[in-house]
């Protein structure tokens, strides 16, 4: 839940933050120039535009959002040229196409999410996040009623695309080089929230992610819950480990980079640093 909060550049510069993709329709919108308008007329359009952008940016230097802004017209005009292919999913097979789900009223959005992520690795883009049950309604994995309804329903919609995304990321030998994640931000209390509830508070203290590719090793977990699965007490490992390991596999020191904010230098596994979960690491 809570939409772009979910892929915002936080504290870092606005530079960072995401494009979203539609998961229905056309991925992007507009991405045709306009009707007679030749591309070198567009770009030396963007040209004096720029020119007179960097103008106005001079006395604001401090100003990110506004950099940022700046920049999205270059990476618009870019995308104009180079997106339409990407996002263009009619060019796969009928046999990939079934590996993701495509087939199925159930799992094909999430699927062509999936379909779509992939495309975009063979093409360098380096961050993608495909999220599920993102709805500010109760069509979301926050489960505080009915959790077995609830679970059942969204895994069973991602389920088959997610493993059709490993599958087809290691025969096309993407696999070791792209890195994996699955999860959320909290896992779901033992205990029903109500007295006589179905649903599950959130639960902090204890919960799973999984990756896979990426120079991670296969067929390992690490940490263990209670004999309730109340909270973590094996194993412990915060959320900013992970965010250390995630960073250490791309080749990133997790602890190298602090970006002044609030009157904290930051860095991007918060103030005090982390290191990554070796035993995981291959």
């Amino acid at each position: 839940i809570s939409g772009a909060k979910n892929w915002s550049s936080g504290y870092m510069p606005a530079t960072y933050q995401g494009t979203v993709f539609r998961s229905t329709g056309t991925p992007i919108l507009d991405l045709a120039p306009p009707a007679g308008v030749s591309r070198a007329t567009q770009r030396r359009l963007l040209d004096r535009l720029r020119a007179a952008n960097e103008r106005h940016r001079v006395p604001r230097a401090d100003n990110s959002e506004l950099a940022a802004r700046i920049a999205s017209y270059e990476l618009a005009y870019r995308m104009q040229q180079h997106a339409p292919e990407a996002v263009d999913l009619s060019k796969e097979t009928e046999e990939t196409k079934r590996l993701y789900g495509l087939d199925r009223d159930r799992t094909r959005d999430f699927g062509r999410k999936c379909l779509l992520a992939r495309r975009l690795v063979e093409r360098g883009v380096r961050f993608i996040q495909i999220y599920s049950g993102g709805n500010h309604d109760d069509n979301n994995w926050d489960a505080h009623g009915d959790l077995v309804k609830n679970h059942e329903y969204h895994a069973g919609n991602t389920d088959r695309p997610v493993a059709g995304l490993l599958k087809d990321l290691k025969r096309r030998g993407l696999l070791d080089s792209t890195l994996v994640i699955w999860g959320g931000e909290f896992g779901r209390q033992p205990t029903a929230e109500y007295a006589e509830g179905t649903g599950r508070d959130h639960n902090a203290y204890g919960f799973t992610m999984w990756m896979a590719g990426g120079g991670i090793r296969g067929g390992v977990s690490v940490g263990e819950t209670d004999e309730l699965g109340n909270q973590a007490v094996v194993d412990r490992f915060h959320v900013k480990q992970l965010h250390a390991t995630v960073l250490h596999q791309l080749g990133l020191d997790p602890n190298g980079l602090s970006y002044f904010y609030g009157g904290l230098d930051q860095k991007l596994v918060g103030v005090e640093g982390a290191e990554p979960i070796a035993s995981i690491i291959a």
